[in-house]
């Protein structure tokens, strides 16, 4: 550089060539961004190389040279390492980690129209709405009709997990189960027991009023109810960041593994909104498509034809642990998850930042803690849930961290439609939705795309996005449209987002000792 000068803003002014006119083309930086360009006559330009601004005073400082940046690199303490060595999940498609991730590479659709309640009067009237669900083996049967769904799946979903992790009830009393944590969050809670509190309550009065009311209706019952199922005494609480909190939760985890509070920690997310409160709620923030005709082909992420997401429920747990843990009992790693990052976009309760930057720079974070460069990503498992603001917003994002994206395949998991045809490609980057077959399960919805970008990287295919017809023309990543591709991924990041400008995005590898 030429010159530099100081003021007394917090920027910093570098002076980028002499201008034909004998002044100086300057460039102000904040951080390492530059956010400004000047031109300054050569009046003010001093010999020694120093510029004064329009600032009151100005000092001369010395210009340091930047020390070098060093490639990213991954933990390799076994102490810190994080290895997930169990799955489990409700869905749509049933409790089987198998069946739910052969549904989503069919791009099978489990939408369909509500039956639970009467919806015959509402706007929207499907929903990615669980049927036929069990929970024989894991709930009693006083306790299993008593429970909200909410806390019966994240029962269900958490045990199946352990099981997935070779921890059933037998080798966890065999265990120090102080150093296993729970962490399941949700983002409504227990929503049918509060509206049937509340019911109570204004029909009959307050002594009508069931004494779970209050217990099964708190956002933290799912980590409680399932540390007091097994026993498991570590950290335990739950994260509510809308839609993000699977995501939260994860990265929260992750960090009291790292900080030796605990060897193992369940975490996910639960939910079960699809009732006539949940339903009529977002009907009210006019969130909700209203394709009633074709409830299948509603959620459309990345179409032109998108008119909202599609309200579905759920839960998604992973048992993580750290590498050390994991190779004295002998465990099946399945992926290794890398790191993650949460930031606020500051700006709206539901909008979200037409710059991305609060979705970029959690990317960017998340990579940072994760030790890895952008072009090591190849598959990014989107937000995207098929609003007209969101999802474009988050695809800026995305660009702006990964420059290159010729080979990142970008999908998603929240719609669905019946799409037997196969193709096969080249190595690529992927970006799948996955709230396009399975519905937006908001709190769960992290979980259960967590457990399908695990799917992705273990299986060697990512399920395509569905309903796509009409893609939008600034959209230039390839989102799997409609049909399934093989694809090796390297490095795979899950993004979550919330009301409230909640942002969290994970990152998932293939494990390599």
């Amino acid at each position: 550089m030429a010159g530099m000068a100081a003021t007394c803003s917090s920027g910093l002014i570098f002076r980028a060539k002499e201008s034909g006119s004998g002044g100086a083309s300057l460039l102000q930086y904040n951080g390492l961004r530059a956010v400004e360009s000047k031109q300054v006559a050569s009046a003010g330009h001093r010999p020694n190389g120093f510029i004064c601004t329009s600032a009151p005073k100005c000092r001369r400082i010395k210009a340091m040279a930047s020390p070098a940046v060093s490639a990213p690199k991954r933990e390799t303490d076994p102490k810190k390492r994080i290895v997930v060595t169990g799955m489990g999940l409700v869905s749509v498609f049933g409790n089987d980690v198998d069946t739910f991730y052969n549904k989503l590479l069919e791009g099978v659709s489990g939408v369909t129209l509500i039956d639970r309640f009467d919806a015959s009067t509402f706007s929207t009237q499907f929903a990615g709405q669980i049927r036929d669900f069990s929970s024989k083996g894991y709930i009693d049967g006083k306790n299993d009709r008593r429970l909200d769904d909410c806390w019966r799946y994240c029962l269900v979903a958490g045990r199946r997990a352990l099981d997935d992790a070779s921890l059933g009830p037998e080798v966890l009393q065999t265990m120090d189960r102080s150093r296993i944590g729970v962490l399941v969050g949700s983002g409504m809670g227990g929503l049918t027991a509060f509206s049937n509190g509340v019911e109570a309550l204004i029909q009959k009065g307050y002594k009508k009023i069931t004494p779970f009311f209050i217990p099964y209706s708190i956002t933290n019952m799912g980590s409680a109810l399932l540390a007091i199922d097994t026993g498991l005494m570590g950290p335990n609480y739950s994260i509510s960041t809308a839609c993000a909190t699977a995501n939260y939760c994860f990265y929260a985890a992750a960090n009291h593994i790292r900080r030796g509070e605990a060897d193992i920690m369940v975490a996910g997310g639960t939910e079960a909104a699809v009732n006539a409160t949940g339903v009529g709620g977002f009907i009210a923030c006019r969130a909700l498509s209203q394709r009633n005709a074709e409830p299948h082909r509603a959620s459309r992420p990345w179409d032109t034809g998108r008119d909202g997401f599609v309200i579905g429920e759920g839960s998604g747990v992973l048992i993580m642990e750290s590498l050390e843990h994991a190779t004295k009992r002998g465990a099946n790693v399945i992926a290794e998850y890398l790191g993650g990052a949460i930031t606020c976009d500051a700006h709206h309760m539901t909008d979200p930042r037409k710059d991305g930057l609060g979705v970029s720079s959690c990317i960017t974070k998340s990579l940072e803690d994760a030790g890895v460069s952008p072009e090591e990503v190849n598959y990014v498992n989107a937000h995207a849930t098929s609003t007209l603001a969101g999802d474009l917003a988050e695809f800026n994002a995305i660009k702006k961290v990964f420059k290159d994206t010729s080979e990142i395949k970008m999908n998603g998991t929240k719609a669905g439609n019946f799409c037997p045809t196969l193709v096969v490609t080249g190595k690529s980057c992927t970006s799948i939705l996955l709230i396009s077959m399975i519905g937006h399960g908001l709190g769960a919805a992290g979980g259960l795309e967590a457990i399908a970008s695990i799917k992705a990287i273990t299986t060697g295919w990512v399920h395509p996005t569905i309903n796509q017809d009409n893609l939008e023309p600034a959209v230039t990543i390839d989102t799997v449209p409609n049909v399934k591709k093989k694809h090796e991924v390297n490095v795979a990041i899950s993004n979550s987002f919330g009301f409230g400008g909640h942002n969290s995005v994970v990152v998932f590898a293939p494990f390599k000792p």
